[in-house]
């Protein structure tokens, strides 16, 4: 090409080199100064929509492990509880096995009773009184909770806490002669109770009218068919006979009775079921009468099993509280793993950024000089004009 005055090609042609240098020295210093390497969708657009999800899920694993490390505290708080209302079971059997020894007298049954009563009373103040967050955890509603453990919807883990829980809605009929014969106990269920069972007919040929109710409820406690399905205890308010159903885990049903003029028949009276929590009616160990041998002896059995309820649902805490352990490790690496592959997408890498930086900043000093060399070169065609 000739010299040309009008158009300096060479000129424009560094022109155009260093705005792509300099664009790109931006580029440069506005990575490393920010720190990420897509600071807009334009610098990589399918990086950017792959990264954003990468954030949300990153930003739900953290929410996630605040979820669940609330599980484990519920847990500890429910079976914190339990602790004590073990502790309060075994010694309502220490008292049972105590007074289920004859040489207990009438007054030391009664002071052994008294303890018992306490203690259930407890047992039903801590059932209602255990709460997380003004939630009440033993109380038998604490039942299908749903925990959110991860980012995805329906990710949970479903938590119940129960215990025993009665026999639904049981309701008995009875004939008890007020004179020597045969007394029957019917026990049978409505439409939602679980529980029917034949009557069961006691002979009772030694008790006549004027028999005190000690005497009938040891006759009672002592036939065999009887006290395969219930209980006969005295009750301590009324001072009346008190049938206790056995199958129904302690669903009590009272009977007037005379202490003098024999026993007159009584109505059986429904019971509803539990929820299923902690207190004294709901571990079936509301019912148990410590005043005589007899039903001392049907209170450790109830009493065992009270023990074993509570038992099992601690374990089930327990291992419950081992899950959400898990969950939290789990959620803590995969956090981890997926915050590293978000910063691989979108971070600067420091050290490869600072070599573009370097070499478009030589590029940048290189065609501004270049330019103003171009520049300078349609001097010499002042000489050709001498």
């Amino acid at each position: 090409m000739g010299m040309s005055v009008n158009t300096n090609v060479a000129a424009l042609n560094a022109y155009r080199n260093l705005s792509v240098t300099d664009s790109q020295m931006n580029k440069s210093l506005e990575r490393l100064s920010s720190g990420f390497r897509i600071n807009r969708a334009a610098d990589d657009a399918a990086g950017l929509a792959i990264s954003e999800g990468l954030r949300s899920q990153i930003g739900g694993l953290k929410v996630a492990v605040s979820n669940t490390q609330d599980g484990v505290s519920v847990v500890q708080t429910a079976e914190g509880a339990l602790t004590e209302t073990h502790s309060i079971l075994q010694r309502m059997r220490d008292l049972a096995v105590q007074s289920a020894n004859d040489t207990n007298d009438t007054n030391s049954r009664a002071a052994i009773d008294a303890e018992a009563d306490a203690l259930n009373a407890e047992l039903t103040r801590i059932s209602s009184k255990t709460t997380f967050n003004n939630v009440n955890l033993l109380d038998g509603t604490y039942t299908n909770k749903q925990f959110q453990v991860g980012y995805a919807a329906s990710d949970t883990i479903n938590v119940s806490i129960a215990g025993g829980g009665k026999a639904a809605y049981n309701t008995f009929t009875d004939s008890i002669p007020a004179t020597a014969g045969t007394w029957t106990f019917t026990q049978v269920a409505d439409a939602t109770g679980p529980v029917t069972s034949a009557a069961i007919s006691v002979t009772t040929g030694s008790i006549a009218a004027g028999t005190s109710v000690d005497q009938i409820v040891s006759a009672l406690n002592a036939d065999t068919a009887f006290k395969t399905a219930f209980t006969a205890s005295i009750d301590s308010t009324t001072g009346n006979l008190k049938v206790t159903a056995t199958s129904g885990n302690g669903s009590a049903v009272g009977f007037t009775a005379g202490t003098v003029t024999g026993v007159t028949a009584g109505t059986g009276v429904a019971e509803a079921a539990s929820g299923g929590g902690f207190s004294a009616s709901d571990l079936g160990v509301i019912g148990i009468d410590l005043t005589s041998q007899s039903g001392a002896t049907t209170a450790i059995g109830l009493i065992n099993t009270a023990i074993q309820t509570v038992s099992t649902s601690r374990a089930n805490l327990g291992a419950l509280q081992n899950r959400f352990e898990h969950t939290i490790n789990n959620l803590n690496v995969t956090a981890e793993n997926l915050t590293a592959s978000e910063s691989r997408i979108r971070d600067t890498d420091m050290a490869q950024e600072m070599t573009n930086f370097s070499r478009t900043q030589i590029l940048t000093q290189a065609g501004t000089s270049m330019l103003a060399q171009a520049n300078q070169s349609s001097q010499s065609i002042l000489k050709l004009l001498g």
